[in-house]
Parts: structure tokens; C-alpha cells; sequence
């Protein structure tokens, strides 16, 4: 449900290009972020990082988009907050010597640090090399091909990732024998 939930704008995004073309579907993606926001606000009075700076890179790019009536602000998102990811993973790293990724899963996994720096790069190549797919893929394809990469490539990139990452970790988890 989690995945679903958080989702949901691109899904929303998808069904309104399908219906009603880039601008309209614009709007309903950046509508349908502040709606998230809301509920995640409503149901915990606290909302993610990830969650706001998705919000503040769908409100500048898709309102770049709208105001300037200019497709190519909005096919720029997913880049720029794959890469703002990226970067904020590198920082952590680099300038304050702090692993985020270990930060956000260490209460769930215990791991080797040697195991925690590579999963922390990992993720760190993953989202530079997803930013640079999209830019591929946006100018290369048209827009139509563009929006089915966002929901279906993307998507599925993200979830054969996870999965090998589950994969690798795997052999981590300890499991404790029943008598």
C-alpha cells in the first residue's frame, strides 16, 4: 500500500496525459502531490523530506511547465529530484560522513559498514544513472513515449533494483532456528 500510495502521482499524471494531454496532466500530478502531502500531514502531523522535495520540484518544473506552456520543464523533474537524491546521499557521505541510507534502515538491519558504503553508492549510481535515463529518454522519444518510461521503466527499474538489493541483503538477515 505504501508503494501505491506513493505512487499515486505519477499514476494520477499517466491516466490524465492518456486523457487530456501534458498540461492537464501537469496540474493533476502537482494536485495530487499537495493532496498526499495533506494526508500524510493529516494521519501523522509529520510529512518526509522526500515527500517535501518532491513537492517543491513538481511545484517549480510543473509550474514552469504551465505558466510558460513548455513540455520540457516537466519531462526535467524526475531528473532533477533523481539527481537531487543522488546528491543529498553524496553529501551525507562526502561533507557530513554520514551514511543516510544506514541511517534510514539501521533499526530494520543489522549490516557489515563495508556492506553499508556499498549499498550507500549503489543507490547513489542508481539515481544518477535513472536522471540520465530519463533525459534520454525525453529527448529522444516523443512525449507520448516519455510518459509510458515514467510510469512503466521507471517504475520497473525501481522495484528490479529493490529487488536485487533485497537479494544481495538477503544473506545478512539473520534467522533465528524454532526448537
Amino acid at each position: 500500500m505504501k508503494f501505491l500510495f506513493d505512487i499515486f502521482p505519477v499514476i494520477l499524471f499517466f491516466v490524465a496525459f492518456k486523457l487530456y494531454g501534458i498540461y492537464v496532466a501537469t496540474a493533476v500530478a502537482m494536485a495530487a502531490t499537495f493532496a498526499q502531502i495533506g494526508w500524510v500531514w493529516l494521519r501523522h502531523r509529520k510529512v518526509d523530506t522526500m515527500l517535501w522535495a518532491g513537492l517543491g520540484v513538481i511545484v517549480v518544473f510543473g509550474g514552469a511547465t504551465l505558466m510558460l506552456q513548455d513540455e520540457t520543464f516537466i519531462k526535467w523533474k524526475p531528473t532533477v529530484l533523481y539527481w537531487l537524491f543522488s546528491a543529498a546521499l553524496a553529501a551525507g557521505s562526502l561533507v557530513f560522513k554520514k551514511n543516510l541510507i544506514r541511517t534510514m534502515m539501521e533499526k530494520q538491519v543489522m549490516l557489515p559498514d563495508l556492506v553499508w558504503s556499498r549499498l550507500q553508492a549503489s543507490w547513489i549510481a542508481f539515481f544518477l544513472v535513472m536522471g540520465a535515463l530519463n533525459l534520454l529518454v525525453a529527448y529522444n522519444f516523443s512525449t507520448d513515449a516519455w510518459v509510458n518510461f515514467k510510469l512503466f521503466g521507471g517504475i520497473g527499474l525501481m522495484l528490479v533494483f529493490v529487488v536485487l538489493q533485497a537479494v544481495m541483503l538477503a544473506k545478512y538477515v539473520e534467522h533465528k532456528e524454532t526448537e
